[in-house]
């Protein structure tokens, strides 16, 4: 499914392959707790190992969006839809993940800073974050895949553009959500949002305040994640409009994140454009007033900051994935 020189760039940027059309890689912040430099503001927030986590994805290439913050090769998008004939399983996906982390996780082994004792246990990853590239409800196993990491014990993370909604009814019927679902609402209107995410869906904003409306139904730990560029979607007069749209989800938790100016994002955004994080805890802060939520917490180095109403449900408890 992948062409080859979207796979030369993918292994360029360090990504780890998987059959068709899936795909695994390293993040910093695992590579940080292995030689005990820090963790992963999910491991802060929710108790997510992050020597433990594999953040993949089974959509490489896939995406109905174009949004202007995304670091993926826009132009080598291979489709928006996916031919169920030709997928990979759910566990050939599960399988080869594993394999290529173990494979990229090789090589620091001979790191003398190494945390032995960290290093054996991230060869079994206990977390799978499904929100590496790609939209990961094209993928039309999706259910699937998270049935069988849940029957091997592994948490889930989705992270949805929120255009199948109909995707997310299914998956909460069946009672195949992930551990946590996050919806990306990075504009407060329709005009911001066709700029922004450019997608190749008619009636896209729409579609996607559907979503918002069916959120609230959905019986899982969900999260709105909010991706903060300047001069663009961080302004006063843009709160009220979340406000509405973040009371029609009505989340357990909001993520209020800064844009980092990384891998192909760098040709459409520059560094200028990265708020610092005063910036947004300040517009946090706001927001968090406008749709009386608190913050409950914040990750500095990750430009992060968590609004919720309840402190004591942050941390994902022995049960719940």
């Amino acid at each position: 499914m992948l062409s080859d020189k979207l796979i030369q760039i993918l292994k360029k940027q360090h990504y780890g392959v998987v059959g068709k059309h899936s795909g695994v890689q390293i993040c910093r912040w695992t590579k940080k707790s292995l030689v005990d430099q820090g963790v992963c503001y999910k491991q802060k927030f929710y108790g997510i190992q992050s020597h433990r986590c594999c953040q993949m994805a089974p959509t490489l290439g896939f995406c109905q969006n174009k949004c202007i913050h995304c670091w993926r090769a826009m132009e080598l998008t291979v489709g928006i839809k996916m031919d169920k004939n030709k997928i990979d399983s759910p566990k050939d996906i599960i399988t080869g993940c594993i394999e290529q982390q173990q494979k990229l996780l090789n090589g620091f082994k001979g790191n003398p800073k190494i945390n032995l004792e960290k290093f054996e246990q991230a060869q079994e990853p206990t977390q799978f974050a499904i929100s590496l590239t790609g939209e990961p409800t094209l993928y039309p196993k999706i259910g699937e895949l998270v049935h069988e990491l849940r029957k091997q014990g592994k948490s889930t993370f989705i992270v949805t553009n929120g255009l199948q909604p109909e995707v997310l009814e299914k998956l909460n019927k069946e009672k195949n959500l992930p551990t946590q679902l996050y919806v990306s609402l990075n504009t407060p209107d329709k005009k911001l949002y066709n700029k922004w995410h450019r997608s190749k869906i008619k009636n896209a904003w729409e579609i996607f305040n559907k979503t918002l409306e069916i959120f609230p139904k959905l019986k899982t730990r969900k999260v709105i994640r909010m991706t903060l560029v300047k001069n663009l979607n961080m302004w006063d007069n843009q709160i009220k409009d979340y406000a509405e749209l973040i009371k029609k989800a009505n989340p357990d938790f909001i993520e209020v994140k800064g844009f980092m100016s990384v891998g192909f994002a760098r040709k459409r955004l520059g560094y200028e454009t990265m708020p610092s994080h005063n910036e947004i805890k300040d517009y946090a802060d706001k927001v968090a007033k406008a749709i009386n939520y608190k913050i409950l917490d914040d990750h500095e180095r990750s430009r992060v900051v968590l609004l919720g109403k309840d402190k004591n449900k942050m941390r994902i408890k022995e049960g719940e994935i």
